[in-house]
């Protein structure tokens, strides 16, 4: 075989030269202001990218080798629960999400029979207390199981505005747990969060690197052990609609995490769950949200996703059900084996335009970060309300632009459907429920896009024939 190249015999283009050449055709446009825009983070998107853009090759850390597909099940009791898991991992399911409400549950009564080695478990607990997470913990020692744990104290006080018990108390137990049981996989940190309320890419990364910061500062000693390879902490990720992105911004997460740790002399990759966001999805035309969450499901595996949980088409107005669960885990089933989205690792290598987003991305996500952190740090601008305002700014820009149209959901504010009725297909409200308690903190509260139109559609639905 002639392995010649076979591009030698064509000269390279220049950016110049296409720079010229679009010029000419823009007929005397300015080039800057006709193709060049400013993305919701502020950054310059060019119409094209070559290799001066990135000259010096792929640099994000690599992505995992499989990605898996998830599912969420509710844990009310344990032996039903064991039992909806294995059903699910007979039509598709790679890994389970298992969200454990206040009530404590047997391990071994939840994992009878699944193998916790090939299929990776991720545990979110309605509360935190030591009773509820030693169990697993004890099952899990020195087992070479991939269970992670979830516990987030951190996030938790800034979604509710509260901590779980107090302060003192939350970070105790915590590290009382990292002592006794090292080397597992503790710590999350719900990134989803600050997308979900409304936060720029680079507000998402820059916090959730601050969060994570702020367990490192306090417990490093007990997580530089480097002999594990099971990541010490898990990032919970919502993905958005904007594609490049979204693929970006996991590719520069892993970055940041990898630059972060090296800082703290810990070795080793950060582990990614991803499911689509909320705040783009609609309650009308709701069938429109199975192409939005299909685009965000390729955008979490081509950004490097470990794990994939895909949002229902109906998770708005609809209890959990066998048919929303399976549409959601079919899409899924078709991206990994009709689509073959699992046969490259690190697809988006080489795309220059992706390369020089994700590095973007992480500069300035590394920028806010350094600011958080010369501002007193995570915990210290959460408490003085100065995270919050932030993401609000972020979220009234966002919220104009769907208003006023530019920012386009198609069956809400473009190309609407007069005669959508759902009034009577609502099994719980698709709105934003807000608690009156009193809270330590201002809580980060998830909003979406369409809440306030879909209100007053709701309440037209009563006066119209």
């Amino acid at each position: 075989m002639n392995k010649k190249n076979l591009f030698t015999e064509y000269d390279s283009v220049p950016t110049r030269a296409w720079k010229q050449k679009i010029q000419v055709d823009l007929k005397g446009a300015d080039y800057n202001d006709t193709l060049v825009w400013d993305s919701p983070e502020g950054l310059k998107i060019k119409p094209f990218y070559n290799r001066d853009d990135h000259p010096g090759g792929n640099y994000t850390p690599a992505a995992p080798k499989k990605w898996f597909i998830g599912q969420k099940i509710v844990v009310n009791e344990a032996s039903y629960a064991n039992k909806e898991a294995l059903d699910l991992l007979t039509k598709g399911v790679e890994s389970l999400v298992f969200e454990i409400p206040n009530t404590p549950v047997v391990p071994k009564n939840l994992f009878q029979d699944i193998d916790l080695v090939s299929v990776p478990v991720y545990l979110q607990f309605g509360s935190f207390s030591s009773e509820m997470v030693r169990p697993f913990l004890d099952y899990n020692k020195n087992s070479g199981n991939q269970i992670f744990m979830g516990l987030d104290p951190l996030g938790h006080l800034a979604g509710s505005g509260n901590w779980h018990t107090k302060e003192n108390k939350d970070l105790e137990q915590l590290e009382s747990l990292l002592k006794t049981y090292p080397g597992q996989a503790l710590l999350q940190v719900d990134m989803d969060l600050y997308q979900n309320a409304g936060a720029t890419a680079v507000q998402q990364l820059a916090y959730a690197l601050a969060q994570v910061n702020e367990y490192l500062i306090r417990f490093q000693k007990l997580l530089t052990p480097t002999a594990s390879e099971i990541p010490i902490v898990t990032f919970r990720v919502a993905v958005g609609a904007n594609y490049f992105s979204e693929i970006a911004k996991l590719r520069a997460l892993r970055l940041l995490w990898k630059s972060l740790a090296q800082e703290y002399g810990i070795q080793g990759h950060c582990q990614i769950i991803a499911e689509p966001s909320r705040r783009n999805k609609t309650l009308y035309d709701y069938n429109v949200n199975m192409l939005r969450t299909t685009t965000e499901s390729m955008a979490a595996v081509l950004g490097g996703a470990n794990t994939v949980v895909n949002l229902p088409y109906d998770a708005l107005y609809h209890e959990a059900n066998s048919f929303g669960d399976r549409i959601s885990r079919n899409q899924l089933l078709i991206l990994k084996k009709e689509s073959y989205f699992d046969k490259v690792n690190n697809a988006a290598d080489g795309a220059y335009y992706i390369e020089s987003l994700t590095q973007q991305l992480a500069d300035e996500a590394l920028r806010l970060f350094k600011n958080i952190e010369k501002g007193g740090g995570w915990l210290s601008q959460l408490q003085n309300h100065i995270i919050q305002r932030k993401i609000k700014e972020s979220a009234a820009k966002e919220q104009q632009a769907y208003d006023s149209g530019k920012l386009v959901l198609i069956g809400s504010n473009k190309y609407p459907n007069p005669d959508d009725r759902m009034k009577e297909n609502l099994e719980k409200s698709p709105f934003l429920q807000k608690a009156s308690r009193k809270t330590l903190v201002e809580p980060i509260l998830p909003k979406r896009l369409s809440e306030k139109e879909e209100q007053k559609r709701l309440q037209d639905e009563q006066t119209q024939p």
